[in-house]
This record gives structure tokens, C-alpha cells and sequence, in this order.
């Protein structure tokens, strides 16, 4: 079966473009070299791919006849990828919120208004101690 193919059938892709665009970048590997879209793979072989700010390293099991339901993903492959690397992308989702919480979008008129506010306030602030 074609790489682009099986990432698609044990889902980790949403759509095949979306694989085929990952190898052309080079974003995937077979048994350590870099694999094209069209690429055969075959029981026990390696396959590496960076998505989502995560390296994934998957050894095939078998072959799906077609694309498969969530539930039956695991008897396909096996995720060899690191607890480290997910407690990682938690970590990064944490410090986005950090900076700005979902869902409140750009700053309005008045949020703009009382940075600029806020700034000159220390401004002048700074100015009085010289």
C-alpha cells in the first residue's frame, strides 16, 4: 500500500492531499529515508512523520484494506512516539493560552484605548521620578 495511502486509512490524515503535501516537504520517512507519496510500505517497516509540532514514529502491523474506524486503528500500527514528546505539545498548548485565551479574538476600539492608556500612564509615571 502507498504511504500517503495508509497515513490516510489509520488516521492521522484527514485527507490524502494533506499526506501527499507532508512528503513532498519531506516531512515523512520510511525506515530512515525520505519517502514520496507513492512509496510502498510493508508489515514491520518504520515510518517517521513531524505534525503538529510532534515527530510520530509508527511501525506498521498491517495492511487496512481501506480506510478504518478510530476503534480498530491499533491493529494496524503501533505508536513508538515518546511520552515526552506529547507531555511537550501539552505543555505548548498551555502556554498559549497563557498569552491569550481562546475565543476573545482581536483587541477592540476601547481594549486598544486603554493599552495605549496603560503605556502612557507609566510613561509619565517614569518621567516624574527623573
Amino acid at each position: 500500500m502507498r504511504i500517503d495511502k495508509y497515513l490516510w486509512c489509520v488516521r492521522y490524515y484527514k485527507t490524502r492531499n494533506m499526506v501527499t503535501e507532508a512528503c513532498k516537504k519531506n516531512h515523512v520517512t520510511v525506515n530512515g529515508h525520505i519517502a514520496k507519496p507513492s512509496k510502498e510500505v510493508f508489515p514491520t517497516d518504520k515510518i517517521t512523520f513531524r505534525k503538529d509540532q510532534i515527530t510520530q514514529i509508527l511501525t506498521v502491523l498491517d495492511i487496512p484494506e481501506s480506510r478504518v474506524g478510530a476503534k480498530l486503528v491499533d491493529m494496524y500500527r503501533r505508536n513508538d512516539t515518546s511520552a515526552e514528546a506529547y507531555q511537550h505539545l501539552e505543555l505548548l498548548k498551555l502556554s498559549k493560552q497563557h498569552y491569550r485565551k481562546n475565543g476573545t479574538g482581536r483587541p477592540t476600539k476601547k481594549d486598544r484605548r486603554d493599552i495605549d492608556e496603560f503605556g502612557n500612564e507609566i510613561e509619565t509615571e517614569e518621567d516624574e521620578d527623573k
